[in-house]
């Protein structure tokens, strides 16, 4: 079964609060029409809907201090409890121990040892592989893995080829921030119909939205919004476009977009959304319970 893993980072099930929590107060109608009129805040999971399903994951997996990015996305690539096997939560760019555990052993790997497609559908411009090459710049814990696991990471090329997507999903960065005006630009339906393709083509795919995380710590609610109501419409896109023989999960790495009260990350729950048909969706949701769950029930799809 093709299984499209779609993470936002930072985004966690928060109070039902529109004061705080932008996910409480962005007009979000693809995402609430899925989940059954409901919003993603606390008390929406467990969730069974028509064409999805939604649980709660533990991200503090036991150990004081608030969840990191390096340690979180690790445990989810690995299923490992990464927190307390390097001592706790590390963030936000994986130390020896967090790159180590996922050189040994994530979810690109696996899926590749079964003999099966893989691939991070995130393209990277020149420039990050020049500071990457450089030492200016360290892998993040999903491109360590990618690259890990002999996968290599889709480029410039790709994206004006159409094979990859950017991390906006339109492109609009590339042209705004890079002066890489070649890029084409898309709408946001039209990246996720492009999501839905190129996924059609694997049986796992990854695209990692960092930008969530970004406006979370910058307690930015206007741009919150924005940047919510673009992610809605990519994914009612992609859903449009999605054939529910395959499975997409959504889920992340800590809390931090759902309380713009804070700078910092949250110790809340973070929602996994399962979308496709329901006997294939509950038997991957009946396992879950925090962040670790999730790669093998993952692998377990994809070989079933």
């Amino acid at each position: 079964m093709r299984v499209l893993f779609l993470f936002l980072d930072g985004v966690g099930l928060g109070p039902d609060d529109p004061a705080i929590n932008p996910l409480a107060r962005a007009p979000m109608p693809n995402l609430t029409n899925l989940l059954a009129g409901n919003r993603l805040v606390a008390g929406a999971a467990p969730l069974e809907a028509a064409r999805a399903s939604v649980v709660a994951l533990d991200a503090c997996l036991g150990i004081p201090g608030m969840p990191q990015s390096a340690s979180g996305q690790a445990a989810l690539l690995t299923g490992r409890n990464v927190p307390a096997l390097i001592g706790g939560h590390y963030g936000p760019w994986p130390n020896q121990a967090i790159a180590d555990l996922l050189a040994n052993g994530n979810l690109f790997r696996a899926v590749r040892r079964a003999g099966k497609q893989a691939a991070l559908l995130n393209a990277y411009p020149p420039s990050y592989f020049a500071a990457v090459q450089s030492g200016r710049r360290l892998y993040s814990a999903v491109p360590q893995a990618v690259v890990s696991a002999g996968i290599p990471l889709r480029t410039a090329d790709d994206l004006r080829g159409g094979r990859a997507l950017s991390a906006d999903f339109t492109g609009r960065g590339w042209h705004d921030r890079l002066g890489l005006t070649d890029i084409p630009l898309l709408t946001p339906a039209a990246a996720g119909r492009r999501l839905a393709a190129l996924a059609a083509e694997l049986d796992f795919a990854f695209f990692e939205y960092w930008l969530s995380d970004y406006a979370g710590h910058g307690q930015d609610m206007a741009g919150a919004l924005g940047l919510l109501a673009s992610l809605d419409a990519m994914l009612g896109g992609l859903l449009a476009a999605w054939d529910d023989a395959g499975l997409i999960v959504i889920t992340s790495d800590h809390g931090n977009l759902e309380d713009l009260s804070t700078r910092g990350h949250t110790p809340n729950p973070v929602p996994a959304v399962v979308i496709g048909a329901a006997a294939a969706r509950h038997a991957l949701t009946s396992s879950l319970g925090s962040l670790p769950d999730l790669a093998p029930a993952i692998l377990r799809a994809i070989l079933a």
